[in-house]
C-alpha cells in the first residue's frame, strides 16, 4: 500500500495560503490528479489555455517569486556570480521585451510543460520546441510554432480515447511523473545557464546559479499540473516583466540623472 497523501482539490475560492500548501505538498509528491476543475472531454484542450486562476493570482504569484529569488536566493547568487567572473547576457540598454515576454513564455512552456499533461503529444512537440530555440527569434522560428500551434490544435481537439498500448504507455508514465516533474524542472533552470558567460566556474557555482530558476520552474511546472497551460504561459510572462521593468526604470534614472 502506498503512504502518499492524496493532494486536497483546489478552487478559485481558497486562499494563497492554502495554494502555497497545496504547491508544497505537490512539489514532494508530483500528482497529475486532482484537477483544479472539472474537465470535460470534448473542452479540455480549450479549457488548458484558458487561466484557471484569477488575474490578481497570478501577480500574487509573480511576486512571490521575485521576492525570494531576490531577496533569498539573490544574494547567493550574486556572490557565486562574482566568484565565477559571471557576466548576464542581457544588455540593459536593449532590454529584450519581446524575447522575455513573449517568445520565451510560450516556446520554453511548451517545451518544458506543456507535454507534463500531455505526454504523447510531447513526443514530437519537445523535439519541436527545441529547434525552435536553436534557430532563435525570427521568421523561420515564427513560421515553425504556427505550423506547432495547427498540429496542437488538430492533436487535441479531437481527444480521441487512447489505444491499449497507448493506455498502458499512460500508465507506466503516471507511475513515473514524479521523476519527471522534477527532471523538466532541472532541465528548465539549466538551460538558463546560456544567459552567463564565465571566466572560471566550477561544477557546484553552476548548481547555485540555477536555484532561482529552479525555484521558478516548480512554481510554473505546478501552475501548468493543476490550472492549464494557459496560467503557466501568463504567470511565465508577468514573472520576466518585473526584472526587466525594473532594469528600464533604474536605466531611465541614469539617464536622466546624466550618468549613462
Amino acid at each position: 500500500m502506498s503512504n502518499r497523501q492524496p493532494l486536497a482539490p483546489l478552487s478559485k475560492a481558497d486562499s494563497w495560503a492554502q495554494e502555497w500548501r497545496h504547491f508544497l505538498q505537490f512539489v514532494r509528491q508530483p500528482r497529475l490528479s486532482p484537477r483544479c476543475r472539472h474537465v470535460r472531454p470534448r473542452t479540455a484542450w480549450l479549457l488548458d489555455w484558458l487561466p484557471g486562476i484569477g488575474m490578481g493570482r497570478l501577480l500574487i504569484w509573480a511576486a512571490v517569486l521575485w521576492g525570494i529569488n531576490l531577496f533569498l536566493f539573490g544574494p547567493l547568487v550574486v556572490a557565486v556570480a562574482q566568484k565565477a567572473g559571471a557576466t548576464h547576457a542581457v544588455d540593459p540598454a536593449n532590454l529584450p521585451w519581446l524575447l522575455a515576454l513573449v517568445w520565451a513564455p510560450l516556446v520554453e512552456e511548451l517545451l518544458f510543460r506543456y507535454g507534463l499533461r500531455r505526454p504523447v503529444i510531447a513526443l514530437w512537440l519537445v523535439p519541436l520546441m527545441i529547434f525552435a530555440i536553436l534557430v532563435g527569434p525570427g521568421l523561420a522560428q515564427t513560421v515553425m510554432f504556427a505550423m506547432g500551434a495547427i498540429a496542437l490544435y488538430q492533436a487535441s481537439v479531437p481527444n480521441r480515447m487512447p489505444g491499449v498500448r497507448a493506455r498502458i504507455w499512460l500508465r507506466g508514465y503516471r507511475r513515473w511523473f514524479g521523476l519527471i516533474f522534477h527532471v523538466s524542472v532541472f532541465l528548465f533552470a539549466a538551460l538558463h545557464l546560456y544567459n552567463f558567460s564565465f571566466e572560471y566556474v566550477q561544477w557546484w557555482m553552476l548548481l547555485v546559479l540555477m536555484i532561482p530558476q529552479w525555484f521558478t520552474g516548480l512554481v510554473l511546472g505546478w501552475i501548468r499540473v493543476m490550472r492549464g497551460i494557459g496560467a503557466a504561459i501568463v504567470l511565465h510572462a508577468a514573472y520576466n516583466f518585473g526584472p526587466l521593468m525594473a532594469a528600464w526604470l533604474v536605466m531611465s534614472w541614469l539617464q536622466s540623472a546624466g550618468l549613462v
